[in-house]
């Protein structure tokens, strides 16, 4: 997808093309959702926010001035929109597993349990990371699971980027610890310390 790709569909949602926005939600709602399930750590009410992110960014289309990335703009939007979320709801959102691994066929053993490892290793960093708050959670998702620049999170959060290389430093500190915590529970329960 290409920028030019984004101002075409822009420019026919703005003329009424239900289509193009149609192509638009298929094309970014995977980003909306994972950033709202990152946030909210609920997917009920990430699908509910991602649905009415769209409809933010439906009716505010016309204001996307091209400043930044259109896909920058739309996780701006989206991160707004669970911010208003979590205000509204005032509590912390229980952590719920997150099922995205989908095992594709692998031609050898080796290729099978090295995806495997590294499902294994992903799926129990997300797990650490849900435990995070909200903000740190979100900013190590957009970092390394989305592989946003510092610039692009900056817009994202309307922070500067030396604030968020910081942030995302301290995150870093905080799974760390978390990581560190649950695998020496882990330990203590294979050895029976």
């Amino acid at each position: 997808m290409t920028t030019n790709d984004d101002q075409l569909l822009i420019k026919a949602i703005n003329n009424g093309d239900t289509k193009a926005f149609a192509i638009l939600v298929n094309r970014y709602k995977d980003l909306v959702y994972t950033l709202a399930l990152r946030m909210l750590k609920h997917r009920e009410e990430a699908e509910e926010v991602a649905q009415d992110s769209f409809v933010k960014i439906f009716r505010s289309l016309n204001k996307f001035k091209g400043d930044s990335k259109f896909s920058t703009w739309i996780y701006r939007v989206t991160y707004n929109t669970c911010l208003d979320r979590i205000k509204k709801n005032k509590k912390y959102i229980s952590n719920v597993a997150i099922d995205e691994f989908t095992f594709n066929k692998l031609g050898t053993l080796d290729n099978a349990l090295d995806h495997l490892i590294k499902e294994e290793k992903q799926a129990l960093i997300k797990k650490c990371i849900n435990k995070l708050p909200e903000k740190s959670s979100v900013l190590l998702t957009l970092f390394y699971f989305e592989d946003l620049s510092l610039d692009e999170i900056a817009k994202i959060i309307n922070m500067e980027a030396n604030t968020v290389k910081v942030k995302l430093f301290r995150a870093r500190k905080k799974l760390a610890v978390i990581l560190e915590q649950y695998l020496e529970h882990q330990n203590s329960m294979n050895y029976g310390k």
